[in-house]
């Protein structure tokens, strides 16, 4: 597939004893996982079966599908060089409060009718004051009564609000690292890693599932991609979304490379693959930038990765609804439920569809080709001209 990256029989890489020590809950050595990074002597195909067979071995052939509701935008305090709603940024979005309460719930509706899995909202800000909290404590009780699995990223949080959220019934808390400990005063200097490491630590102790993930592309080191990857595994994050950076007009972190390289579909694939091998049982999140950076290698993804979203990201367009299904059905793989008979019925007629070959024709949409390296606001978040 990559012809400076083949295999040959006196550097052949342990690919089944990666996938034995994934299939046994043990992560791969540094030295493998730094090998991998590196491309050294790596055949990609190889790669992504030994990484598929342990995502299969723990997840079958499903994927969760997450729909992101960002339900504050803008005017965000912290310094955050890769965010387009951080104060030191001048892209282009329209700042707006707090959606009300029944608007949030009618945006989990319409996600939960175009197969969403799970419903995650994203609060701009450091951290949510107690009205905030309770306010967002009202959606999740409501949306839980709808039978859809939620999560929730909020800036930093204490052990009380952590298990105020609890009791309303959320699921997941989501907080990223980021990045390593040595390159986050390059990306934020208003709160530190530990920071971060302490908002983990009071979901976890709340008893919440703990979602943290990485942003690949804001000029780290290898080094850097391996030290977040063991510590998400050292902190047992049960959900790693992996993005890669979008770079975004106004942003201070907006030139997407890693290792001294920009990031291209094989490369991203590699990092897929050696989060799934250090960090086995964790669902493993394709995220921002995948139609960007993976291109037309996004089924491949699936592979190592058992989880996507769909219909964009915080603030960027992404893969419309029906292309995202179809990428998901045309690869072997079908969209997670608790009870497939609880699908939506637009979403039960594209699988039966697919399954006795009548899916209707496909109309492509804007981003179906997701054009390399663009970056497109959505239309509810970018400034009105």
């Amino acid at each position: 597939m990559d012809g400076t990256h083949t295999m040959s029989s006196t550097n052949a890489r342990p690919y089944r004893q990666w996938t034995q020590a994934g299939l046994d809950d043990r992560s791969i050595d540094r030295t493998d996982a730094a090998d991998i990074l590196n491309g050294n002597a790596i055949d990609t195909l190889s790669l992504v079966h030994a990484a598929g067979e342990v995502r299969r071995g723990f997840f079958g052939n499903t994927v969760t599908i997450h729909v992101l509701d960002n339900v504050r935008n803008g005017a965000c305090p912290e310094d955050c060089g890769y965010c387009g709603q951080s104060r030191d940024s001048d892209a282009p979005i329209q700042p707006y409060k707090l959606k009300s309460v029944d608007a949030i719930v009618d945006d989990a509706r319409r996600a939960q009718e175009s197969g969403a899995y799970r419903f995650c909202m994203a609060i701009s800000g450091r951290g949510p004051g107690e009205r905030e909290i309770e306010h967002m404590c009202d959606a999740i009780s409501r949306i839980k009564a709808m039978g859809l699995r939620t999560c929730l990223s909020a800036g930093l949080l204490d052990d009380d609000k952590a298990r105020q959220l609890r009791d309303a019934g959320l699921d997941r808390l989501n907080h990223n690292l980021n990045t390593s400990r040595r390159h986050y005063p390059e990306i934020c200097t208003t709160h530190t890693y530990d920071d971060r490491v302490d908002t983990l630590r009071a979901a976890k102790d709340a008893g919440l599932g703990v979602c943290s993930g990485l942003i690949v592309g804001m000029n780290e080191t290898y080094e850097d991609l391996l030290d977040v990857a063991y510590a998400l595994r050292a902190v047992r994050a049960e959900s790693i979304p992996v993005n890669f950076l979008l770079p975004i007009e106004g942003n201070r972190v907006n030139n997407p490379t890693s290792g001294g390289r920009p990031l291209d579909p094989q490369f991203v694939l590699r990092v897929l693959c050696m989060m799934r091998l250090v960090n086995p049982t964790a669902e493993i999140r394709i995220a921002a930038g995948r139609e960007a950076h993976l291109r037309s290698l996004q089924p491949l993804g699936l592979y190592p990765a058992n989880s996507l979203f769909m219909e964009g990201y915080l603030l960027t367009e992404g893969q419309a609804a029906g292309d995202t299904l179809r990428m998901i059905l045309d690869a072997g793989f079908t969209p997670a439920f608790d009870n497939p008979a609880e699908a939506p019925e637009s979403l039960r007629r594209l699988i039966e569809g697919h399954a006795n070959g009548s899916l209707p024709h496909a109309t492509p949409t804007d981003t179906a080709g997701a054009p390399e390296m663009r970056a497109t606001l959505k239309v509810s978040v970018a400034k009105k001209a």
